[in-house]
């Protein structure tokens, strides 16, 4: 084995991380957890994860740790010490496959993946500690799977003195193959964990019986594994099964196992052995991603297992009925017996002679408890106060608990625990206090309380919860669980939310209010009070106030708190509310609120009306009128009237209409400026006042000042009145037509009259708003307004005008602006006139208007009196100019002096002609007279194109809107309603540009850095930027940075530049960023947007909260790249988003460079040149190398682009760190910079980022120093000697790093010689195969392709596996004339009763109900109904089309997925040879030949690479468990075969022909014969051959000599039992040599006839076996077979020895998989030709297809089957794996040929492709996938298309009718005339109807009548009996 590599650097970063883990949560980083265990003693927890072993303490914190791995190994090795052992080994991680805990050692047993899953010891106490580790392994000790996804379960069996092991697995890896799946194995002794021994289940065929373990768990008495595997042989479905076994049986003698079924569900996937129960979760839904939980009464599931036992002791498995209830399973030798019947008692666990392993046949089966909508990946379950609470982990990370209840099941709290979307593992453990549960997911490890009570604040959210496990305990006034609460025994005390309990709360209130200023008492309803000792008491509490309580049942009586211990009231509130609790000691028993209101605070808060708002309140408050007060209680003072509450319901006057008030204005409302007005007001509810006299005032609250005006009242009758105003003249300052004045009356000067409502005057003055004549004169006729023309005209109210100056005619209309003055010569344009005196009155204007003389029509909406006319202009030829005219009635018109235009605007070009469809483009629309009328709008195609301001008269810039789809659309322009389009120039939509590389992805913040990004179609973009989001304005304005409008107003004669968006950075740098103009869909908050000119919205970026954006303009390289410099960002800011806006189009830069966001780095820093600043001079030295020092230099830029300058002249950047930059300045000084004097400044350019670090002054060079002779000598030699060092040096690191490369490149020729052998040999192999093929093409025109006749062909596909003949025919035989005429009239009668159609169906189906009518016999009879109708298709269609209905209608209650999944029923068969019958043309019209020359390829190639005749396994073949994986050696050789008289295959010639044939050196003799006939007999169908077995083959030599060669003789060579088979090499048989085949002289049969199988009917033929023996030889032919067990018990041969077999051959085995490839290559062409033949559309469909597709269509719609999937099945399973399956992997059936085993191997792999293609599901394959699979992965989906469209192509064709199909069948029925008689087939149906007879005699009337009637009306025979 490897040495275990270095860890403390993990060690290290582990223990940095403790103190980061949470306390109730255990996680490390890049870290997987794989297995959980917990030490039931101490508490503690041990976590199993790759490569980590942790001990944790109950609360999560880490107590040691153990690494154990990665470590040098692989799966294909067994455990090594020397790395040569294992070349192929590699650092591989150690996953933890199996984590147990041995209490009675103290000892933690754990076992890893690799080194073939062997475990070791260590220590409960350090985990760190190893007690064992296996330092030499044997294959025994192989415990675990060496593969992470199969699983591997254990248990530790305590035992009297020592602990075993128990351990189950599944299959894994190919050195797994002899490890059993359940063993026992050690825990003590020399071989720890060793199975010697000791108990192993055996199995037969590891394939068959692979294993998935769910969980593994044991009681007092047994053990239990839960697991599921597929069916007693490899084609059956999965199942859910559960093992027992005796805890005490070392020997697996016990072992039992039964199938579960949970009703409806799937396979189970957790388990969980609770007290007395099994609990599952299996698999639901459709697509098997939901669950569902059953429980297993354990009482049950023994029972079944005890019965399933006793069936296989005593009675041989069989059960009461008869059939096969228990059976022994695995492959094993050992069958059910019969032992005495107490045998079960005798033996409960098992012995020596009892069978073993039993399988029950009989499922236990349950009802879901629970169904979920998620898949669930681990189950745990405890009892607790008296409840079973189950906890179920889902793979998405949740943690649902469910309170299971007798029959259900009900989950009552889920919780993420993991991270989302990772499952949670099986181990779910449950502490030994039941207080919490541990959770397991891959990335972390929780502690969950299993009842989080105390979390529930109140006794709510504690029944709310449904936990089970907790309750309110009301005197503790916490949730709780029931044994936490003292006194939950007791009533009304722990309340529990699954029974009819109800929290305390306070019913009802009595009062519901009370005064502040009185205390007294309130009673409090509260139901289900809890009853107290004689000691305990509750108490009221009123916020801080305390009160004991009186109970009285139900009621509680509390007394309120004093007035001063009230808190006073919220300020602007008349009441204040305190919370009211019943308490016990410190508990809230239940709570509620009071209020305590105050009267006097009432009338406060509505100064207008306080007596209504006093009386109206809430509260019992009356109102005192002569003092104005609001009292509480019942009457004001003495003498004083009261006016009573609306609470008071005893009264009847009362409430706010009681109140005295006053009800409105007796005067008008309206009031004009300026005029001396009079008010009056009515009054109501005066008596509160009589006999109290007192003066009234009106106050009026102008702006700016209260009015007071005296006031009189007016006693209109006992209880209302008038109030007279004093007349008043007002003259307020008012800036409106009309100013209401609130106005209110009050008695004295303070005692104020409500307000019955909202009361006010309106004061006006005609002058404002009426501005001229027509406005005054069309003023409201109520405000009285006159136009005066007295002194200055005004409009003023008609009193204040004299008479004679009132104007009754207004002046003429006046005409100030038109606006636009141009317009299109159709009209229909909107021209506004603005101006005054422009008519009162729509009337006045509506005919009186004119444009340039042509009549305009005025817009009744848009006009405005005296103001503004909108009219619409009529047609008139282009250039018609004139003055707008507008003439009132008869007075002279207005004429304006503007002209308006008729000119016709016209469109001439566009540029650019192109955009993208995602839009923001800037068009230029060029043409003349653009600016026609004032309305213009832009189009292309359907979308409005965003006008930019303003529009020329030449030109128009508009910015496009996003399109659909690509392509032209026509612009054109809208000026009002007319339009004119652009019809030369279409606009092209392009592809949206794609970006897919931007780097560097880094920056400095002052920005400028060369951004270079890569795409498709970059070079439509108008304008791309790239940008940046920075923090709100807030933070922006911080630090300095200003935001601008970003799109000012551009003008026609001198066209602005981009718009730009400045900031101004700390550097000095101004960073310019053009922005485009906002489009509809930039996301642009909306109080962003400012009204820009023209009235359209426009972004402006320094409003809050608006992120400030900062943008540089990319340049376009080509359609494929933009080069972009980063934008500047300030020091400080946080940028938001980095992004590219491509016009309309935003993409993200972390989108456009795969993942990687952009990322701003603070400003360089560098330190000055010269050390005493930036004003002295640094002196330069030529020839020097300048060193800068500062900080951050490389963290946002290259070298490469940065930029140096001294002067004028450039420092090249040599090197560039973080904190140096060096630069190689010119060797002569350079010139000064433009504008900096005479010293050379040294500037360093980093992108934007522009660093002076002060002048540079060069030095003068100093004279060269006298230097002494004799050390220029000295110095001389010095660098001689170290020249010659440092090349010696050199020259060997050359050599070595020669050899190395040498090492290497010849690794890689290796490698590449590989690589092109296996395409050369693929090339190589197709063209020697088409050129066979071509002359195979050729000979086939002169014989035909070998199709077998119907009769054969319907015989073969009616009875497979029945040879070649199915029907004996039992009529013929001496003496039995006479019985054969009466049976053939029997016959005759019964083919009669076969034509009735009830009484077929009542027959099929009476034969189905026998329970002895098996599957076998379902298909024989339904062939044998085929054979007998084979006359009549139609009919046989017709009860065909029946029976199918019946079987829909079946399996649609049940899972409609299954129907013709499989051939148990006979109409399913049926359904086989209805197809068989039909597609026999189609077979040989069509299909036949690609499937023949398939076959003929596959033969071909077999053949000419050597085949085992002893294993089978060849070199040349697709299925590597039929590949030969040595590298055997042969030679290709030619055979000269002698054709003609005298020999075999003579011929018509009289001359003898020499015949060349290809054989192989390594062939042996019978494969030599079966190579020649071949050739001979090439053009011979397979049947007319003679047998390979009755010819020799004789080797002639010269003119005499002649040797019969043979398999076997006394020159065949023999070593250690075993013989070899002679081959041509073994009697040297030379290239070239003669052969003849020649009759067998004597029968003594061959080698391979008594080892092999000899040729049958069909053509089938296998390889001899494996295992034959002959005179204690075994023989062999290519390779040896692996030597097999003599007996179960008999140990397997070492896998280290066959390790170390393998491990000395020539060449790795895997290495010759690349033969697979190579044949699948050549044969490529032949499988896509075969699958394009049967699944090709491109030919006529056979109808049978068409109308079988059609029927199964109209099932599906008939039972409401919309799913497509569902249909898809059904057709898949009809016809394509039906039939087409079949004869891809049974040519035999069709033509007359021998299918070897090697190429029935091919056609199975390809077989299996073409049902891969068939599956809607994915085909997903991986590393674990079978070679057959990964073969065709890359086809697969083509071929799946190809099957969708074969599907939807028929679906679409004409449906095929009912009388086509008959028509068809008729036709069918005619032409097969050699279609075997149906006399034999009617004879044998008539047995099997004769095995009725009994059963007959049980059958119900009811069916037995139906089936006389039946026949009575078929037969008139049968009624006379």
């Amino acid at each position: 084995m490897a040495p275990w590599p270095l860890f403390s650097l993990h060690l290290l970063l582990l223990f940095l991380m403790l103190p980061l883990t949470r306390t109730h949560r255990f996680s490390v980083p890049n870290t997987s957890f794989n297995h959980l265990v917990l030490a039931p003693d101490q508490g503690t927890l041990y976590v199993g994860a790759v490569n980590h072993l942790f001990q944790l303490s109950p609360e999560l914190k880490m107590e040691a740790v153990a690494v154990t791995g990665p470590v040098i190994d692989s799966p294909d090795c067994v455990p090594f010490h020397d790395l040569a052992e294992c070349p192929q080994a590699q650092l591989t991680d150690n996953a933890n496959q199996l984590l147990l805990v041995s209490s009675r050692a103290q000892e933690l047993v754990a076992c890893g993946q690799v080194r073939q899953g062997v475990c070791e010891k260590r220590s409960l106490g350090d985990v760190a500690q190893v007690l064992y580790q296996a330092e030499d392994p044997g294959d025994g000790q192989f415990v675990a799977a060496n593969t992470p996804g199969v699983t591997t379960v254990g248990l530790v069996v305590p035992l009297p003195g020592r602990d075993l092991l128990l351990v189950a697995r599944g299959l894994a890896g190919k050195l797994s193959a002899g490890v059993p799946p359940l063993t026992v194995r050690q825990l003590t002794g020399p071989q720890p964990f060793s199975s010697e021994g000791l108990g192993r289940l055996v199995v037969g065929d590891f394939s068959d019986y692979n294993n998935s373990y769910v969980g593994a768990f044991a009681d007092a008495h047994s053990a239990y594994f839960v697991f599921r595997r597929r069916g007693a042989q490899a084609q059956a479905e999965y199942r859910s099964y559960v093992a027992r076994v005796c805890l005490g049986d070392v020997n697996l003698y016990s072992y039992v196992e039964v199938p579960l079924a949970c009703h409806g569900q799937g396979l189970i996937q957790a388990a969980f052995l609770a007290p007395d129960t099994l609990l599952g979760a299996f698999a639901a839904g459709t697509s098997q991603a939901q669950a569902a939980l059953c429980a297993f009464p354990l009482e049950d599931l023994d029972k079944s297992m005890e019965q399933a036992r006793r069936l296989c002791y005593t009675t041989g498995g069989q059960g009461s009925s008869g059939m096969e209830e228990a059976t022994v399973e695995y492959g094993v030798t050992s069958r059910c017996v019969t032992l005495p019947p107490d045998s079960p008692e005798s033996y409960p666990c098992g012995d020596e002679h009892t069978p073993s392993p039993i399988a029950g046949r009989q499922p236990l089966e349950a009802q879901p408890l629970l169904q979920l909508g998620q898949s669930i990946s681990a189950v745990a379950a405890l009892q607790a106060d008296g409840h079973t609470i189950a906890f179920l982990g889902d793979t998405l990370g949740q943690l649902h608990k469910v309170f299971l209840n007798s029959s259900q099941g009900q989950i009552y709290h889920s919780q993420q625990v993991g991270p989302p979307g990772s499952a949670i593992i099986p181990d779910l453990l449950i502490d030994s206090s039941g207080d919490h549960v541990y959770v397991l997911t891959a990335q972390q490890v929780d502690r969950i309380l299993v009842a989080a009570c105390p979390q529930f604040p109140n006794c709510t959210t504690c029944l709310q919860a449904r936990d089970p496990l907790c309750g309110w305990c009301i005197l503790q006034g916490r949730c709780t669980r029931r044994g936490e609460c003292e006194r939950a025994a007791q009533p009304n005390q722990w309340l529990w939310s699954y029974e009819d309990n109800y929290c305390l709360h306070i019913q009802s209130l009595l009062p519901a209010q009370h005064p502040r200023q009185e205390q007294g008492q309130i009673t409090l309803s509260v139901p289900w009070l809890p009853t107290l000792a004689m000691d305990e008491y509750f108490h009221c509490a009123f916020g801080d106030y305390d009160t004991l309580a009186q109970v009285e049942g139900p009621h509680v009586v509390c007394v309120t708190p004093p007035g001063d211990q009230v808190p006073p009231n919220p300020p602007g509130s008349d009441h204040v509310t305190l919370p009211l609790a019943l308490m016990f000691e410190d508990v809230v028993m239940a709570a509620t609120t009071f209020s305590f209101y105050d009267c006097s605070a009432v009338q406060a808060l509505e100064v207008a009306a306080p007596c209504r708002t006093c009386v109206g309140s809430l509260w019992r408050c009356h109102w005192c009128p002569q003092s104005s007060h609001c009292v509480y209680g019942e009457h004001c003072p003495e003498g004083e009237k009261t006016v009573y509450s609306a609470q008071e319901v005893d009264i009847q006057v009362r409430g706010p209409g009681a109140c005295p008030q006053v009800e409105g204005l007796a005067s008008p409302q309206l009031v004009p400026v300026g005029w001396e007005s009079r008010l009056t007001l009515h009054i109501q509810n005066l008596h509160y006042f009589q006999g109290l006299p007192a003066l009234y005032y009106c106050w009026l609250e102008l702006p700016g000042k209260l009015q007071k005006l005296p006031a009189s009242l007016e006693e209109t009758s006992r209880d209302s009145g008038l109030i007279h105003c004093q007349a008043q003249q007002f003259r307020p300052s008012m800036s409106q037509r009309e100013l209401p004045v609130p106005i209110y009356v009050t008695r004295g000067d303070i005692q104020r009259l409500d307000n019955a409502h909202d009361l006010h005057v309106t004061l006006y003055d005609c002058a404002m708003g009426h501005p001229d004549c027509s406005h005054c004169q069309a003023a409201n006729g109520n405000l009285s307004c006159l136009w005066c023309g007295d002194g200055q005209p005004s409009c003023r109210y008609g009193p204040l005008c004299p008479s004679d100056a009132v104007e009754q005619l207004c002046p003429t209309p006046t005409i100030d602006m038109i606006e636009p003055l141009t317009g299109p010569p159709e009209g229909g344009l909107a021209v506004t006139i603005l101006g005054s005196n422009l008519g009162q009155a729509f009337n006045d204007v509506q005919n009186a208007v004119t444009v340039a003389g042509r009549p305009c029509n005025p817009d009744p909406s848009l006009y405005r009196i005296s103001a503004r006319i909108v009219c619409l202009t009529s047609p008139a030829p282009n250039g018609t100019a004139g003055p707008v005219q507008v003439a009132i009635k008869s007075r002279p018109p207005s004429i304006s002096i503007q002209h308006f235009i008729y000119q016709d605007p016209v469109l001439l070009s566009l540029s650019p002609q192109w955009g993208p469809q995602s839009g923001g483009t800037q068009l230029t629309i060029h043409g003349q007279h653009l600016q026609t009328g004032g309305n213009v709008t832009a189009f292309v195609g359907d979308q409005p194109c965003l006008i930019q301001e303003p529009v020329c008269p030449e030109a128009i810039i508009c910015h496009t809107m996003p399109q659909a789809e690509p392509g032209e659309a026509v612009v054109f322009l809208l000026f009002g309603h007319v339009e004119r389009k652009l019809l030369t120039t279409p606009f092209r939509y392009t592809a949206n540009p794609q970006l897919v590389a931007a780097e560097p992805s880094v920056s400095f913040r002052g920005g400028g850095r060369l951004i270079r990004v890569r795409g498709i179609g970059l070079d439509v973009v108008w304008q791309p930027l790239l940008s940046v989001w920075l923090e709100d304005e807030d933070q922006v304005k911080a630090l300095g940075v200003q935001g601008q409008v970003v799109n000012p107003r551009r003008s026609c004669s001198a066209p602005a530049a981009d718009p730009q968006a400045c900031i101004q950075l700390e550097s000095g740098l101004l960073q310019v960023s053009p922005l485009p103009p906002l489009a509809e869909n930039r996301v642009i908050p909306r109080e962003c947007l400012v009204r820009g000119q023209g009235g359209s919205p426009r972004p402006l970026t320094d409003l809050h909260p608006c992120p400030l954006q900062c943008s540089t303009l990319c340049s376009v390289n080509s359609s494929s790249l933009l080069l972009c410099h980063s934008p500047a960002v300030p020091d400080g800011a946080l940028p938001k988003r980095v992004f590219f806006a491509l016009d309309n189009m935003q993409v993200d830069f972390a989108s456009a460079s795969g993942g990687q966001g952009f990322l701003y780095q603070p400003n360089p820093r560098l330190v000055p040149l010269s050390h005493e600043g930036l004003a002295h001079p640094y002196r330069l030295k030529p020839g020097h190398v300048l060193d800068v020092e500062g900080e951050g230099l490389n963290l946002g830029i290259s070298k490469e682009e940065v930029r140096v300058h001294i002067g004028d002249g450039e420092c090249l950047v040599k090197t560039l760190t973080l904190t140096h930059l060096y630069c190689e300045p010119p060797l002569q000084a350079p010139q000064p910079a433009n504008g900096s004097g005479t010293l050379l400044q040294f500037v360093v350019q980093m992108g934007n980022v522009r660093l002076a670090l002060g002048p540079v002054q060069y030095e003068a060079e100093a004279m060269m120093s006298t230097f002494p002779v004799e050390a220029q000598v000295g110095l001389g030699l010095g660098a001689t000697v170290l020249i010659a060092a440092v090349l010696l040096l050199t020259l060997m690191y050359r050599h070595k790093s020669k050899q190395a490369l040498r090492d290497y490149q010849k690794v890689l020729v290796q490698l590449e010689n590989l690589e092109t052998g296996v395409g050369d040999q693929c090339r190589k192999e197709f063209t020697d195969l088409m050129t066979e093929m071509t002359d195979l093409s050729s000979d086939l025109e002169a014989s035909g392709i070998p199709f077998l006749d119907y009769r054969t062909y319907a015989e073969r596909a009616f009875f497979p596996g029945h040879g070649g003949c199915p029907l004996k025919p039992g009529l013929e035989g001496p003496g039995e004339e006479g019985h054969r005429a009466t049976v053939c009239q029997g016959l005759t009668q019964l083919s009669n009763l076969l034509n009735s159609k009830l009484f077929l169906l009542t027959l099929i189906h009476t034969l189905e109900e026998q329970p002895s009518f098996s599957q076998r016999d379902r298909c024989h009879v339904a062939s044998l109904l085929s054979l007998a109708l084979h006359s009549k298709l139609e009919y046989l269609t017709d009860i065909m089309r029946t029976l199918l209905g019946d079987l829909a209608a079946h399996y649609v209650h049940k899972n409609p997925k299954l129907m013709l999944r499989r051939t148990e029923t006979m109409v399913e068969k049926l359904l086989t040879n209805w197809l068989s019958i039909c597609l026999y043309a189609f077979l040989k019209e069509v299909a036949g030949e690609p499937l023949y020359m398939l076959f003929r390829a596959i033969k071909y190639q077999v053949d000419k690479g050597p085949v085992d005749a002893v294993t089978g396994k060849a070199k040349r073949t697709l299925n590597d468990s039929h590949l030969l994986r040595e590298d055997v050696e042969f030679r290709p050789l030619t055979l000269m075969t002698l054709v003609g008289p005298g020999t075999c295959g003579a011929t018509e010639s009289t001359e003898v022909q020499r015949m060349p044939v290809r054989v192989l050196d390594t062939d042996t003799i019978t494969q030599v014969k079966e190579k020649v006939l071949d050739q001979v007999y090439k053009g011979t169908p397979f049947s007319q051959r003679p047998s390979v077995h009755s010819l020799d083959l004789e080797w002639r030599s010269g003119l005499a000599g002649h040797l019969t060669l043979s398999d076997e003789d006394l020159t065949s060579v023999t070593q250690n039992h075993w013989k070899r088979l002679n081959t041509l090499q073994h009697y040297k048989v030379p290239d070239g040599a003669t052969v003849v085949l020649i009759p067998q002289l004597h029968n003594g049969g061959t080698v391979s006839q008594r080892l092999g199988q000899t040729g049958c009917p069909s053509g089938e033929n296998t390889p001899m076996l494996e295992d034959g023996e002959e005179g204690g030889f075994r023989f062999w032919h290519l390779v040896k077979a692996t030597e097999e067990p003599e007996g179960a018990k008999v140990r397997r041969s070492s896998l280290r020895e066959r390790e170390r077999e393998r491990a000395r051959a020539k060449a790795i085995p895997e290495i010759y998989l690349t033969r697979l490839l190579s044949m699948k290559g050549t044969l490529q062409k032949f499988v896509d030709d075969t699958f394009q033949a049967i699944l090709s559309v491109n030919r006529p469909v056979p109808i049978a297809v068409k109308y079988l597709f059609d029927f199964l269509d109209e099932l599906a719609e008939k039972h409401g089957i919309e799913d497509p999937e569902t249909l898809h099945i059904w057709k898949t399973n009809s016809l394509l794996l039906r039939f087409w399956v079949n004869a891809l992997k049974n040519p035999q059936l069709i033509f007359d040929v021998r299918v070897s085993d090697n190429e029935d191997a091919i056609l199975a792999v390809i077989a299996q492709t073409f049902i891969d293609s068939c599956v809607i599901s994915e085909h997903k394959v991986g590393r674990d996938s079978p070679v057959n699979k990964l073969l065709y992965a890359r086809e697969i989906p083509c071929y799946k298309q190809m099957v969708e469209k074969y599907y939807s192509d028929i679906h679409q064709s004409f449906p095929a009718s009912y009388q086509e199909m008959n028509s068809t069948l008729a036709e069918l029925s005619g032409n097969y005339t050699s279609a075997p008689h149906c006399l034999e087939a009617l004879q044998d149906l008539y047995k099997h109807i004769h095995r009725l007879s009994v059963p007959w005699r049980r059958t119900p009337w009811p069916r037995r009548c139906s089936w006389l009637a039946a026949c009575s009306r078929s037969l008139p025979w049968w009624r006379t009996k």
